[in-house]
């Protein structure tokens, strides 16, 4: 099995759902509708497989859950190649602001060889304004850390069995002593409490 880049996703969680949920309050004007309502279909199933898998536990995981995420995502990911082949990055004119979030966060589910092809797609929608610089920060940590690469806004942890008891291990970052103040040029909070918020999110109090 493929070392479970699923597992560290949580940071696609945490600062994608805030915002796809106040986008989809609103029904905004695009330019392909059916594309939007696809995308945003796609990941209503997409987190709900990967919510399921966190509340059976994570140190354990259940073998059909895990079976059923990597089919969710194989899905995903032929239809995302698809759609980019069609009609380039799906921008916020297209399929809206929580559409291309959607877009993205599938992508950050896809094996390593897609990330790698779309991050330069991701790179000029970020500085176009069309995509988040948290979004970006966490296809380029992803794609550095598979090649064995030291990560840059410090977005990758380690796999669980490589933590600290529940204390998340953090991926090797370039030029750590600086991260914080790359991380917020692109709008991540300081590690430290991102550190904090993924521990929380795996291990709640109580459990």
């Amino acid at each position: 099995m493929r070392k479970l880049n699923f597992i560290i996703a949580i940071c696609c969680i945490l600062l994608f759902i805030n915002t796809f949920q106040a986008q989809r309050i609103f029904a905004p004007s695009v330019a392909n509708p059916a594309l939007r309502k696809e995308l945003l279909k796609r990941v209503k199933r997409d987190q709900a497989i990967r919510n399921e898998w966190i509340k059976k536990g994570v140190q354990h995981p259940d073998a059909g859950v895990i079976a059923r995420m990597q089919a969710i995502d194989s899905d995903n990911t032929v239809r995302m190649k698809a759609i980019i082949r069609q009609y380039g990055w799906p921008s916020p004119d297209l399929v809206g602001k929580d559409g291309t979030e959607a877009a993205f966060l599938l992508v950050q589910h896809a094996q390593h060889e897609f990330q790698k092809e779309v991050l330069p797609l991701v790179r000029d929608a970020y500085r176009a304004k069309k995509l988040s610089g948290q979004n970006y920060a966490l296809l380029l940590d992803r794609v550095l850390v598979a090649e064995g690469k030291p990560q840059v806004y410090g977005t990758q942890a380690k796999s669980f069995d490589q933590w600290k008891g529940h204390e998340p291990v953090l991926e090797p970052i370039e030029d750590e002593a600086n991260v914080d103040k790359r991380r917020a040029e692109v709008g991540l909070p300081p590690l430290s409490e991102y550190l904090k918020g993924l521990k929380e999110m795996y291990f709640p109090k109580g459990k």
